[in-house]
């Protein structure tokens, strides 16, 4: 497992500056209609499920249901917030909160995995239960209106991104065995 993680560091990388672009556009645009964050919501889980769907074929037989269930669901939530752009902000919270929770739970289920083969899974947890945190957090408060649900998901895309590359720059090092820059 370490090393496929090590190997395919970048696909985390990826992953996490795909959060970070998708948090920063939100931030950027914080008066979006539901109608902005439902097609930037979709472009960036259909990223995230394709990256996860890469990952999943490189995986080791036993971490792959994992990365599947990430793939899959990014994907399908990628593709109906895209496909069905005038949902009202209540559907959009519904998605993206279930996305935060699935995701989070998959990405704790990694870190259980990974825990003997590396030190540092904290990341992988820690980004796990941020993820599921930012989903309960967006599932129960879908009063609040379009302005406040963008900030708070940019923020939390933002940090969930950070978290990501932060994972994938401690991986890089098992491989090239140099401190990352900094």
């Amino acid at each position: 497992m370490l090393e496929y993680l090590a190997r395919y560091w970048w696909v985390l990388a990826a992953r996490g500056g795909s959060a970070i672009a998708f948090g920063t556009m939100v931030l950027a645009w914080p008066a979006a209609t539901a109608l902005s964050l439902s097609i930037l919501f979709g472009l960036y889980a259909l990223t995230d499920g394709i990256l996860a769907a890469y990952a999943a074929f490189q995986a080791p037989p036993d971490t792959r249901p994992a990365l599947v269930t990430e793939a899959v669901l990014g994907t399908v939530f990628g593709i109906v917030s895209l496909g069905w752009p005038s949902p009202t902000v209540l559907v959009i919270t519904v998605l993206v909160g279930l996305w935060g929770i699935i995701t989070g739970a998959a990405e704790i289920a990694i870190a259980i995995r990974v825990r003997k083969e590396i030190g540092g899974e904290f990341m992988y947890f820690l980004f796990g239960v941020f993820s599921i945190l930012f989903g309960l957090i967006v599932l129960f408060s879908p009063v609040h209106g379009p302005i406040a649900l963008g900030w708070l998901i940019g923020v939390c895309a933002v940090v969930y991104g950070i978290f990501m590359a932060a994972a994938a720059a401690r991986l890089k090092v098992l491989v090239t065995g140099a401190p990352p820059p900094g």
